[in-house]
């Protein structure tokens, strides 16, 4: 016995009290009654829009399909949270769902040293063989996504309906990750983005991991939210330090006081998750092809010590070096040509590998 298109969306509108219900029942039978109310005030465009996006999908690519709180696919990690979702949309391999994940967390508004942060773990940790997850948001889960796709498959917990582009510019990234990887959302085709979605999407993208990382976080941030449904939810909680002045950071130092786990290699997660790599890498002394490019590097890689993580002014840069101003400038010019360092208000920061 399976649930109608029907349904399947009813279960998905479901009151707090009824999903409660819910959980205690143990076939789809016994729940059809509280779907009753739900089914007579459920438009039916609504659906249309969930039979065109499930036939939308190519036989050949992706999968489309509705996982329910029934179904043998629904993920074991997330039915043992508070207010799990009763129904998942999803696109792309759903062997994913279940596959051991971590989750990459932190600002929008990330800086260039967060987002190269949250690149190279999103790799590195999918070249050891964990399923990297994240929000698909801008900042540092675009980067966690991309440097995840780098190397393999990545999760995105949707904050919308699965058909919907959020933000628009990430369309492009979004049918990517469908592509090579997997999209989940509690949402149902077309449902539009709003402010409580996201609180909701992070208690799922915790739920589904094994552990979060925060890359970058302010003491009032939606990152914060996930590390504290990550504590609730009993999952390992690791944090990247930062300096006591980088306001991007102050919400990754309040969570290292209350004694989250710092991060400054991918080891320090496999090895507190008792996870072993199935994909060896060299984390710490650099891929073979960045130490041929450092061999062919024309900028002066004493200058680059003297460039910090954080804001360095030229000045500063000069001061340190001794060099004179012109060759300072020219070797910086050089070294962000090779992705060492980036331009930011005040100066340069060095980014790549600690």
């Amino acid at each position: 016995m399976q649930f109608s298109l029907a349904e399947l969306l009813a279960l998905s509108r479901l009151s707090a009290t009824d999903r409660r219900q819910v959980y205690r029942l143990n076939t789809i039978a016994k729940c059809r009654g509280l779907l009753q109310p739900y089914l007579a005030s459920l438009p039916s465009r609504y659906v249309d829009n969930l039979e065109g996006w499930l036939n939308s999908g190519s036989s050949a690519g992706p999968q489309r399909a509705v996982v329910h709180w029934f179904s043998p696919l629904y993920p074991e990690r997330l039915r043992l949270i508070h207010d799990a979702p009763l129904v998942l949309f999803v696109a792309g391999n759903l062997d994913y769902l279940s596959a051991p994940q971590v989750a990459i967390v932190g600002s929008r508004a990330a800086s260039h040293e967060g987002v190269a942060e949250a690149a190279y773990f999103a790799e590195h940790f999918t070249r050891a063989g964990l399923l990297v997850s994240s929000g698909l948001a801008k900042g540092i889960d675009h980067h966690a996504h991309l440097g995840a796709l780098k190397a393999g498959p990545t999760l995105a917990v949707l904050g919308t309906g699965p058909d919907i582009f959020f933000p628009k510019h990430h369309q492009q990234l979004q049918q990517q990750v469908e592509q090579a990887g997997l999209l989940v959302s509690e949402f149902a085709p077309g449902m539009a983005a709003h402010r409580d979605h996201f609180t909701r999407r992070n208690r799922i993208l915790s739920g589904l991991a094994l552990g979060v990382v925060v890359i970058e976080a302010k003491l009032r941030s939606g990152s914060l939210i996930t590390a504290r449904l990550a504590l609730e939810q009993n999952r390992a909680l690791f944090v990247l330090p930062g300096s006591i002045w980088n306001q991007h950071r102050s919400g990754n130092l309040q969570l290292l006081q209350q004694g989250a786990a710092l991060v400054v290699k991918v080891d320090d997660v496999l090895n507190e998750l008792n996870l072993k790599r199935t994909a060896p890498i060299n984390a710490e002394e650099g891929t073979e092809a960045d130490e041929n490019n450092c061999g062919r590097s024309l900028a002066n890689p004493q200058l680059l010590a003297n460039v910090g993580y954080e804001a360095t002014s030229i000045d500063t840069i000069v001061a340190r070096s001794g060099l004179p101003v012109a060759v300072v400038s020219e070797q910086l010019v050089l070294l962000e040509l090779e992705g060492r360092v980036a331009s930011v208000t005040g100066g340069y920061i060095r980014v790549g590998r600690r």
